[in-house]
């Protein structure tokens, strides 16, 4: 007895279990007690000493640093995003819905430089260009280093994500051409995937699933973004000023060039980068694009004793999108008014509504679902790592999660004042809670079976 308990008291080195090496861990030291806890480099960049002599100065400094570690939780970002629709939903069908409105509508900015907006387009063609700044640099990392890197392993995600764009888009028209009044320039609302939200709920149900199911689903994510961008580009930009779009290509070019060479001072890039963003809006196409150009256009490749410069703009920028632009866009777009509509039966037997609806579940999962199982069924294309096509169902339905950009392609698919603007938007949180819902279920569902195995 007493040799089993010297044996469990004795900490395992080498190749039974430890990865770091420290002075609690080496041969001569195994029956000392292990330290209670053993921190990264990583987090130790953001702790600040507590205490009580601390300056403020330092204060700040850790509040602020307290709060990138918060959002860059996606769990948490993206239940603040959550709270920012629900919030937008209860105060536009309240009684002060009216002040909602005017303050939506209020316009501010210079008029000669057609700059004159309305707080709910700066909201959405201003303060969304942060994010998709956020997501150019996302893409670049992929691109350069991550998962994209490798055409041959990303090679199923990709072709996934093209097909979950095509089933959703699919679904929609075959519903308009039902109708009596077919809308079909919305064909591309329920085709966009939110990266943020559906990583998180794969986070929170999907623990039992192995590691590669997320990689999987954050390829293609990815690429789902940069479809939904040329998508944005192409169908919905109208009467294009190409002066104005060469000139904002030039200011990006300088911004490329500034980042190159390392020259990283936020006095000279923001400015470079508002003008850039100014000269997007004034071409028609849309303004979010230029964020997207300028984030890719920043290295992604790493110097000798010097950090990736991806990862540090995301870092020192995603606590102003997760924080700020997006919960700010999603209050002003979820807020749709169905107590001074045409009424909710009306609203949700629109052919839009309906094609939105189902589109985002049903058509993310016969896009995704299907031609993942035709592809590793019929070409050399396989799923690894322990993935199955068991655990790709409950993650092509959660691709039917669209929350930020297809807000913003509802915004841009119809007329300003056309009811099909507030249809479309009640009918993305609509299939955006059928598909978390669904989603979720099915996640839980497969990750005890993995369990039972």
């Amino acid at each position: 007895m007493t040799e089993q308990k010297n044996h469990e008291d004795q900490i395992p080195y080498k190749g039974q279990g430890i990865k770091r090496r420290s002075r609690y861990n080496t041969p001569g030291m195994r029956t000392l007690p292990r330290p209670h806890r053993l921190q990264s480099s990583h987090r130790r960049v953001y702790e600040v000493s507590h205490s009580t002599q601390e300056s403020f100065p330092q204060r700040l400094t850790r509040f602020r640093y307290a709060i990138a570690r918060f959002l860059a939780n996606e769990t948490k970002s993206g239940l603040i995003l959550m709270v920012s629709a629900l919030l937008a939903l209860i105060v536009a069908n309240s009684p002060w819905r009216h002040i909602y409105e005017a303050v939506s509508a209020y316009h501010i900015g210079p008029q000669s430089l057609h700059l004159n907006l309305s707080v709910g387009h700066w909201a959405a063609d201003g303060l969304l260009t942060i994010f998709f700044f956020v997501v150019g640099l996302e893409l670049k990392t992929e691109f350069v280093t991550g998962s994209l890197r490798d055409i041959k392993e990303a090679a199923l995600p990709m072709l996934a994500a093209v097909f979950g764009m095509i089933g959703p888009a699919l679904i929609y028209i075959l519903i308009q051409s039902l109708s009596a009044e077919p809308a079909y320039h919305g064909w591309a609302i329920p085709t966009a995937t939110d990266i943020a939200f559906a990583v998180a709920i794969l986070g929170i149900f999907g623990r039992g699933l192995p590691p590669a199911a997320r990689t999987f689903l954050l390829t293609l994510a990815v690429v789902d973004d940069l479809l939904a961008i040329i998508v944005i580009a192409v169908f919905y930009s109208e009467n294009i000023n190409f002066v104005a779009l060469l000139l904002s290509l030039v200011v990006v070019v300088i911004f490329m060039l500034l980042v190159q060479n390392r020259i990283t001072f936020w006095w000279i890039l923001i400015p470079v980068a508002v003008v850039a963003w100014a000269l997007m809006h004034a071409s028609g196409v849309h303004a979010t694009i230029a964020g997207v150009l300028m984030g890719l256009s920043v290295p992604a490749l790493r110097r000798r004793h010097e950090e990736q410069m991806t990862h540090r703009f995301v870092e020192r920028i995603n606590p102003w999108s997760a924080g700020l632009a997006l919960p700010l866009f999603a209050f002003f777009s979820a807020g749709v008014n169905m107590v001074d509509s045409s009424g909710l039966v009306s609203t949700l037997t629109d052919p839009v509504t309906v094609g939105i609806i189902l589109g985002m579940p049903i058509g993310k999962f016969l896009g995704v679902f299907v031609s993942v199982a035709v592809l590793t069924t019929f070409t050399r294309l396989k799923l690894g790592n322990g993935v199955d096509l068991g655990d790709i169902l409950p993650i092509s339905i959660l691709c039917g999660i669209g929350f930020t950009v297809a807000l913003l392609i509802a915004g841009l698919a119809f007329p300003a004042g056309s009811p099909h603007v507030e249809h479309g938007k009640l009918a993305v949180l609509a299939g955006t809670l059928a598909s978390a819902l669904l989603g979720s279920m099915l996640l839980h569902h497969r990750t005890r079976k993995h369990v039972r195995h």
